[in-house]
């Protein structure tokens, strides 16, 4: 049976009509069949997806795909990158409070900070966190956080809204924020740059992870693993990451994927 759970991709973008990054990276890959990708996945054994949004227009394409197909579910957000014009649109988050409304929606995200890129001012980015936060806690949802090269700001902004559920998508920041990030009892995401990245740092963190506090993701069409470098990612991959992590760790294949198979399930409340 299907059993592993990749907890973060963008396949709902891959017939999309829009011309937004994500959709042109699959047209250019020529994978323009989500349900080709679905059944590919589960072959592979990776039997439940969580289609990410990214803005609005994405979040209400990724609600709608999966309300005909019975192994995915959604998450609504706007990525930081996209802070500045969504704040320019949009006064609050009520557009977002009227999509919650519609079933198999399992998490807000992904939201978050991002310095590397910074395509959006600081501020605004933090303001958008904010709200996205408040939403959260008013809605009792998990988060999916991208947080890059910003976590000095992110800790202490979680902090202010208590205990919050989630994970840190694709994650390769050091062992001190994973400590906090346990502390905080957020879940750590890890996808197929463990299976490159040449950071020793990174493979160390992966290796501290505790087993039930783990999730596996693709971001698919990004970040393929090895020995798929260089094409399109898809969540099928899943299963090389789940392998390559468990090598890493020095734990059985079976244990790994059933742990974070189950892990994904009581975080986003999968069936």
């Amino acid at each position: 049976m299907a059993g592993l759970v990749d907890t973060h991709c963008h396949i709902h973008a891959a017939n999309s009509n829009r011309q937004d990054y994500t959709a042109k990276k699959w047209q250019e890959a020529e994978e323009t069949d989500p349900d080709a990708l679905i059944k590919s996945a589960e072959i592979a054994g990776v039997g439940r997806l969580i289609c990410v949004g990214t803005d609005l227009n994405d979040s209400r394409e990724a609600v709608n795909f999966v309300q005909t197909r019975g192994n995915c579910w959604s998450s609504v957000g706007v990525h930081p990158h996209e802070a500045q014009k969504f704040l320019s649109e949009h006064k609050d988050l009520s557009t977002f409070e009227e999509l919650l409304k519609e079933p198999k929606i399992v998490a807000l995200g992904e939201v978050g900070l991002d310095y590397y890129y910074e395509h959006s001012p600081k501020a605004e980015q933090i303001k958008l966190l904010e709200m996205f936060l408040q939403l959260a806690r008013e809605n009792k949802l998990p988060v999916i956080f991208h947080i890059r090269e910003a976590f000095s700001d992110f800790w202490p902004i979680l902090d202010n809204f208590g205990a919050v559920r989630g994970v840190l998508h694709s994650f390769t920041s050091n062992t001190a924020d994973l400590d906090k990030a346990l502390n905080k009892g957020l879940y750590t995401g890890l996808n197929g740059i463990m299976t490159f990245t040449k950071d020793e740092n990174q493979l160390e963190m992966a290796k501290k992870v505790p087993l039930d506090r783990l999730l596996l993701e693709t971001d698919a069409p990004y970040l393929a693993p090895k020995p798929y470098r260089g094409r399109i990612c898809k969540p099928e991959y899943v299963k090389e990451t789940a392998e390559f992590l468990a090598e890493l760790r020095g734990e059985k294949f079976e244990e790994l994927a059933n742990a974070t198979t189950e892990n994904a399930k009581l975080l986003f409340g999968l069936r």
